[in-house]
């Protein structure tokens, strides 16, 4: 079902574009995690400018490598580059907006937030070490919660995600073993699982397999009617995931502290921060070879802060606060045309 619902979405992008890859004016590849927004974003855009948007989510992996190619005008990944790796391959990065990685299940007689996890538990489960529900383990940390004597179906993700790379690396910085023995990236050497494709290849495995247990961006899961886990969070606190605890996870955030806005919104502290919280991004060629294509881009970008806020607070995405907006159109004076002369101003 979701996955019917993202391939329609997709289509959805490319019909705010005009029906066709190839009479996009703007085209784009990456992130599955804003997938959604950007598809609401483009059916926006194109009916207040006329100009037209095709965005392929195939996951932060291919995007990076997409935009590397210069088979599309921008990639995405909830993955940030870091500044050196962003020089080093000749692009500009800025944030879009932010949202949560949440932990689902499909565990028969159990609702949303009834089950409490621990970023520690979470990475035995991923690492094959507690097998069934009724585990112990599981059991300690949910008191008078019944729970089956069922085996669990670890899903994770099979392509190069920046979803993944977010929830190994809060894994990593709770669980000593996970960080020594499976690390950190946005793909990694599964212990046990099945591999999903995209968010929506998690979400199908995860409806359809009783026992199962998988992680999604939070949007993924509502539209899914998928069941969540509670989280402890950095105050010892179990929260669930929403808009609100996301902006927790995000108050303490310094982009200006943040070169090349790479930044982290993992394990912050807050009574009521998300744990595994984080950005999502946009890469663009800082030498554009089209100044009219990296002005078109830019431009979309800019109408989505100025327009788009609605759109990503009804999915229960994290606008960018103004101030980290106005920070981000400055940098892209640095998005330079063959002239060597700003793109967008």
């Amino acid at each position: 079902m979701f996955k019917r619902y993202l391939t329609g979405l997709v289509a959805a992008i490319a019909l705010a574009g005009a029906g066709s890859a190839q009479s996009a004016d703007i085209s784009g590849a990456g992130a599955t995690f804003p997938a959604p927004l950007y598809a609401k974003w483009a059916e926006g855009y194109r009916a207040q400018t006329g100009d037209r948007l095709n965005y392929q989510a195939i996951g932060s992996g291919g995007g990076i490598r997409q935009i590397t190619a210069g088979t599309v005008d921008f990639g995405a990944t909830d993955k940030p580059l870091k500044p050196d790796d962003l020089a080093a391959n000749g692009f500009t990065m800025f944030p879009t907006v932010m949202g949560g990685v949440v932990p689902v299940v499909n565990v028969p007689g159990l609702k949303s937030g009834q089950l409490k996890l621990t970023g520690a538990l979470t990475a035995d489960i991923y690492r094959g070490v507690v097998k069934k529900w009724n585990d112990p383990l599981i059991a300690k940390y949910n008191p008078g919660l019944t729970l089956p004597n069922l085996p669990i179906t670890v899903v994770h993700r099979s392509d190069g995600s920046g979803t993944t790379f977010l929830f190994t690396s809060y894994l990593a910085m709770k669980a000593p073993r996970w960080a020594s023995e499976v690390g950190a990236n946005d793909a990694v050497k599964w212990p046990v699982g099945l591999g999903g494709k995209g968010n929506d290849g998690v979400a199908a495995y995860v409806k359809q397999t009783p026992g199962a247990i998988g992680y999604v961006e939070y949007a993924f899961a509502k539209q899914n009617g998928l069941t969540y886990a509670l989280l402890q969070n950095k105050a010892g606190k179990y929260v669930a995931p929403a808009a609100a605890n996301f902006a927790a996870a995000a108050a303490n955030a310094n982009w200006k502290a943040a070169p090349g806005f790479y930044l982290l919104l993992l394990d912050q502290p807050g009574a009521e921060a998300w744990p595994i919280t984080g950005a999502t991004f946009i890469l663009v060629k800082t030498r554009q070879a089209d100044a009219q294509k990296g002005r078109e881009v830019l431009a979309f970008f800019d109408w989505a802060y100025r327009n788009g806020d609605a759109a990503a607070q009804q999915l229960d995405y994290l606008p960018m606060p103004p101030a980290v907006k106005e920070m981000v159109r400055k940098s892209w004076a640095k998005v330079l045309g063959p002239d060597g002369k700003p793109v967008y101003r």
